[in-house]
């Protein structure tokens, strides 16, 4: 679940107080035990996790993973029959289904991370040269 979005800059507890001894010495800020330590870093994460849903390679992967799953439910195909039997094949579908999306997710970032490879090395050939 995320998060709400608020006008807040920071929680109270994170105030900076000051405390200053008449030593003459220098003031020390000191966040305010409890919870909302950290909330900041929580913040960040879940922005990046947002950002990377958007990114069009997420997109792609989601489509490569259900043009498979529908691929391997309309190769088992369905015909009329008992209903046990239909019940036991349309698990063995929907399990195949999971098999293929996977398979095909898997494929496609490997030929994502090669390209990536093979950019990298042309890069580092061409700043050598």
């Amino acid at each position: 679940m995320a998060r709400k979005a608020t006008g807040k800059s920071e929680p109270k507890s994170r105030s900076s107080s000051t405390k200053k001894s008449g030593s003459g010495t220098r003031a020390v800020a000191r966040p305010a035990s409890g919870a909302g330590g950290g909330s900041r870093s929580q913040d960040n994460m879940g922005d990046a996790f947002i950002k990377l849903l958007q990114s069009p390679l997420v997109a792609e992967l989601v489509a490569v993973a259900a043009t498979a799953a529908l691929a391997a439910l309309a190769e088992q195909g369905f015909t009329s029959g008992s209903e046990a039997s239909r019940g036991k094949r349309a698990g063995k579908a929907v399990k195949a289904a999971g098999k293929a999306a996977a398979a095909a997710v898997g494929r496609r970032l490997a030929n994502e991370l090669e390209e990536i490879r093979e950019a990298a090395k042309e890069s580092r050939a061409g700043a050598k040269a």
